[in-house]
């Protein structure tokens, strides 16, 4: 009885304590910002990495599609010589008996066949010729197939890498959704006024600052990028209605007749680098962060033109206020 009444006095007081304890602080505004924007720049990191894996998947089935129609087309010509290696042994057989040579070759691998050396006198010269063509055509084509298999392991690794930096980028921007649903409707108010007056005093600068364009293609480029103002930003879109860093850079530089890589990391060697901010020119792409993974178009007057985040449009920005210090420019 002794036992249950301590059992149940020592219930009583954790009881008391949970209720005289203060309750967790709900953080700020500013305090979700910042985390927010953390996971923003965490999502996008993973954002450059799925990039990169799409496009090499997007590389290698088109590599594995041309291997197996060379493969397919080295088939049919193989068969054809033997075909005709065939029809050479039907005719000896219909005029006497068939060469011991060429009944050989037809029960086993040509190889094997070739490997044979005393017998190679009596094969003719035609004969001969064909079988060595069979031989470096079976050759060929087992290269071929060990190339292709190569490709299709790596390809299985490339697209497990895809899942997993598809989760990694949702998991972010999930979490940073639930910190923006925890705020009060006030709140999100003023984060969202915050925004719009980033976005037009930015804006407004980059109408003062008039550089001259790096190129004639840069110009098009930025000026495609410019038609794109507004449009939301989307992880792993790259246009023509919704774009992240590297899908704006990549998409307005196709419209102006320029192929440059999909990623950010990539994009920095496309073209010659310039460390001096002062040298930069419209048009020319700008690196932020350690890790290179976010680009823009420089906009002139210390701007930039760039699908800054989720939850962000294309917009000018100053480049002072990326969240991660500029690493470089490249002029394509």
């Amino acid at each position: 009885m002794s036992l249950l009444t301590s059992v149940a006095a020592a219930a009583v007081a954790v009881s008391a304590q949970a209720a005289n304890a203060a309750p967790s602080e709900k953080p700020t505004k500013d305090e979700v910002k910042s985390r927010v924007d953390k996971l923003y720049q965490e999502a996008e990191q993973a954002t450059e990495k799925y990039n990169g894996a799409k496009e090499k998947q997007e590389k290698l089935q088109k590599e594995i599609s041309a291997i197996q129609d060379n493969v397919a087309r080295g088939q049919q010509e193989l068969n054809e010589l033997r075909d005709a290696l065939g029809s050479v042994a039907a005719g000896q057989y219909r005029t006497g008996g068939l060469d011991p040579s060429v009944q050989l070759f037809l029960s086993s691998d040509p190889d094997e066949y070739l490997e044979k050396a005393s017998t190679l006198d009596q094969l003719s010269g035609q004969q001969l010729e064909a079988l060595k063509k069979i031989q470096e055509k079976q050759r060929e084509l087992a290269q071929q197939r060990a190339e292709a298999t190569a490709k299709l392991k790596d390809l299985s690794a490339t697209r497990a890498e895809l899942g997993k930096k598809k989760k990694e980028a949702q998991a972010k921007l999930a979490e940073a959704q639930r910190l923006l649903n925890s705020l009060t409707a006030e709140e999100k108010a003023k984060l969202q006024a915050e925004e719009a007056r980033a976005s037009r005093a930015s804006s407004e600068r980059v109408e003062l600052g008039k550089s001259t364009p790096a190129s004639g293609r840069a110009a098009a480029a930025f000026a495609a990028a410019q038609s794109k103002l507004g449009s939301p930003y989307v992880y792993g879109a790259n246009g023509p209605s919704t774009f992240d860093c590297s899908g704006l850079t990549s998409w307005a530089y196709a419209q102006a007749g320029v192929a440059i890589p999909r990623t950010s990391e990539a994009q920095t060697n496309a073209g010659t680098r310039i460390y001096s901010m002062s040298q930069l020119q419209v048009g020319d792409l700008v690196f932020f962060f350690n890790d290179l993974h976010h680009v823009g178009l420089y906009a002139g007057n210390g701007q930039v033109l760039h699908a800054p985040r989720p939850g962000t449009v294309v917009r000018y920005e100053s480049m002072n206020t990326i969240g991660g210090p500029f690493m470089f420019g490249v002029r394509v």
